[in-house]
């Protein structure tokens, strides 16, 4: 009987040691996961949606509470006066979810661009929508046209990849919502 209680105490002191390390671990990684997906996924979406931009987005940076959790909001500025701004959005694609950087022009209350951050989908097919062909086709377009051709909208799905582009559609659609619901938040907030 002693043997197993004292089996019982060793066991929970390495259980409980287990935990405390790997909480530790996470709290201590946290923030350079974070500061790595800025820098080598958003990044780079954010730059191809707001090339021109004369302000820094990533360093600009502010989370905004919303019903469905905090969203981060990247502004864009010329001139120093806040232009446009993006956010992400994500879609079910074929091999999971696709992430999808939105940018919005303020002035025209219309998509500034896209830029895909992660997807999980088909190489050679649904990985086109992270080409410059398919992302263009959303620049400019009227906050409640985004849709695919087929269903009335104004985006050509890849043939082969409908899943994908569905993903991709869904995602921006999301993104607008969200913008919808910001909008009266961001005058001044940058």
């Amino acid at each position: 009987m002693r043997e197993i209680i004292s089996m019982i105490v060793v066991l929970s002191l390495i259980s409980g040691a287990s935990g405390l390390s790997l909480a530790y671990l996470k709290e201590v990684t946290a923030k350079p996961i974070e500061d790595q997906v800025l820098f080598y996924v958003q990044g780079p979406a954010i730059k191809s949606v707001f090339s021109d931009a004369d302000n820094d987005p990533l360093a600009e940076r502010k989370s905004f509470d919303t019903p469905n959790g905090p969203v981060t909001v990247f502004p864009a500025k010329k001139g120093g006066q806040l232009v446009a701004v993006a956010l992400e959005a994500f879609g079910v694609g074929f091999g999971g979810d696709i992430g999808v950087i939105v940018g919005f022009d303020l002035a025209q209350d219309t998509l500034a661009g896209i830029g895909v951050t992660t997807l999980k989908e088909t190489p050679g097919l649904g990985t086109r929508v992270a080409e410059p062909k398919f992302q263009m086709q959303f620049k400019g377009l009227a906050l409640d046209r985004v849709g695919l051709t087929g269903k009335g909208g104004n985006v050509d799905a890849i043939s082969g990849a409908t899943v994908s582009s569905t993903g991709t559609v869904l995602a921006v659609n999301k993104a607008i919502e969200i913008y919808k619901g910001l909008k009266p938040k961001l005058d001044g907030a940058f």
